[in-house]
């Protein structure tokens, strides 16, 4: 019989742990003198307990690890069941939101998404606007961790080929997984630290500059004010530029630079396939926009550096509303948000890995038509990829291009217009922010969908994060079958 009872105990765990940040809100509302500082503190005893009691009643069943399955089921229903309490400071606090409205915000920033149903976010207490903060930093770490440890063991879209990468994951995941978090957390946190003491010298003020720092090296996106980034200076856009950049690159790189191993990082094809990428589109999009405005080089390359690395990473800030550029830069942010960052880091989407995988089988089934008798196999990084490997990445194609149709299909039959429905669906599967059109595209919000929309977003948002496979394979019949 399947034993759930040490999911449940981690989950149980986990939920405390969250339960037990709300502490850094409440402390930041009790030190301004209003009274939201009570909602975290109900909230923060809620969870804890809540959390504690699930653990304490699956105690009895914890073992030494996690089997596959029961990592397949735990890296889904951890971000299922985190959102909702993570959701009750929104609820009870000043937004007064709904369960639904509450629920999506929460999703979206565990999932370092970046979608929000929030308006009037700069009057709101600055409790709530560094728990905004907080959902995403978490989530940052955690998608890491899932993506260094459980997604290699679960063979899910090629991420087995980084099993051999400086760390050994078999046999035991969930002992394995505290070792590995523990090391990221340090340059996790010390990234954070960076980043706000660079926002805080670029002239943001302590809160903003925390928040701001949390959602940056999460990649998540998540602004204290409803115009984005549009009101910071031209010096925190850099500063957001570099970060989004380094938190999109591949965390076990800094594990082994820390090390005094630097060769790693510059030999990285995916890295450097990244940077390359970047490059690439920074220059097209800040050529489109000298030849077609009066503004200055400096103001064009700023403005389309900041918005395609945020777009690219899948951050989703905005310092500008790209939909009055022009008709090229709209779709051609709507496929740079397709493309994703490295994989092992905070960035979203796709990922460079999985097209440097894709190009190098193209090119073998080329070179085995032009030369039947030859022998070839797709290379990656010097290393033979094995045809387990490149089914997995082919599947993960696969299932990633018929979800986002369904689930722009979905989105139309809810009465949402073309636009707003394929971007919608592309945004919260690549786990991007921001969408196109005037609802919303970087000038708008989410705030006016239905209910339904919102529940099939933030369902999307989840899969997207957890790398599309995951999510479907404990949807099927094999899966419970003993």
């Amino acid at each position: 019989m399947f034993d759930i009872r040490p999911v449940g105990y981690v989950i149980g765990l986990l939920v405390a742990a969250l339960g037990a940040t709300m502490l850094l809100p409440l402390g930041v509302d009790l030190i301004a003198g209003n009274g939201e500082w009570i909602v975290f503190l109900q909230s923060g005893i809620v969870t804890v307990l809540g959390g504690s009691l699930i653990a304490l009643a699956c105690s009895n069943g914890v073992g030494e690890g996690l089997s596959i399955r029961q990592t397949f089921l735990l890296t889904t229903i951890v971000w299922l069941i985190l959102p909702v309490f993570g959701a009750l400071p929104l609820i009870l606090g000043a937004s007064g939101m709904t369960f639904t409205d509450a629920f999506f915000e929460a999703m979206s920033g565990l999932t370092t998404t970046g979608s929000t149903v929030m308006t009037g976010i700069g009057d709101l207490p600055d409790g709530l606007k560094l728990w905004r903060g907080v959902l995403q930093w978490l989530g940052g770490v955690g998608i890491i961790v899932v993506a260094m440890v459980f997604l290699p063991e679960l063979r899910v879209g090629g991420m087995q080929i980084f099993r051999t990468e400086s760390f050994d994951t078999m046999g035991k995941i969930l002992p394995r997984a505290g070792e590995i978090a523990s090391r990221i957390s340090v340059i996790y946190l010390g990234l954070t630290a960076a980043c706000a003491a660079c926002y805080g010298l670029s002239g943001m003020g302590w809160l903003d500059a925390v928040t701001h720092a949390m959602t940056t090296v999460a990649t998540g996106g998540f602004a204290n004010y409803d115009t984005s980034f549009s009101g910071f200076s031209a010096g925190a856009e850099y500063v957001a530029a570099v970060f989004m950049i380094l938190a999109a690159l591949p965390f076990v790189r800094y594990v082994q630079l820390l090390a005094g191993t630097a060769q790693p990082m510059w030999r990285d094809r995916q890295i450097r396939g990244f940077f390359l990428t970047a490059f690439i589109l920074v220059t097209v999009v800040s050529l489109w926009l000298v030849t077609r405005s009066e503004n200055s080089f400096e103001y064009a390359f700023r403005k389309s550096l900041f918005n395609v690395v945020s777009i690219l990473t899948g951050t989703g800030y905005a310092s500008d509303d790209y939909m009055r550029w022009g008709a090229f830069p709209v779709v051609l942010f709507f496929f740079i948000g397709l493309i994703g960052g490295c994989a092992g880091s905070t960035a979203c989407s796709i990922k460079i890995f999985r097209y440097q995988l894709l190009f190098a089988s193209i090119k073998t089934q080329i070179e085995r038509i032009h030369s039947p008798s030859g022998i070839f196999t797709p290379r990656y990084d010097g290393r033979t990829v094995s045809d387990d490997v490149l089914n997995s990445v082919m599947s993960f194609f696969f299932f990633f291009t018929v979800t986002l149709g369904v689930v722009a299909v979905a989105l139309g039959m809810t009465g949402l217009d073309f636009i707003t429905s394929v971007s919608g669906a592309a945004t919260a599967l690549g786990n991007i922010g921001p969408g196109l059109g005037s609802e919303i595209g970087p000038a708008g919000n989410f705030a006016d969908l239905g209910a339904t929309a919102k529940w099939i977003l933030a369902i999307t948002m989840l899969i997207g994060r957890l790398e599309v496979m995951a999510v479907f394979t404990i949807l099927t019949v094999q899966f419970w079958r003993d």
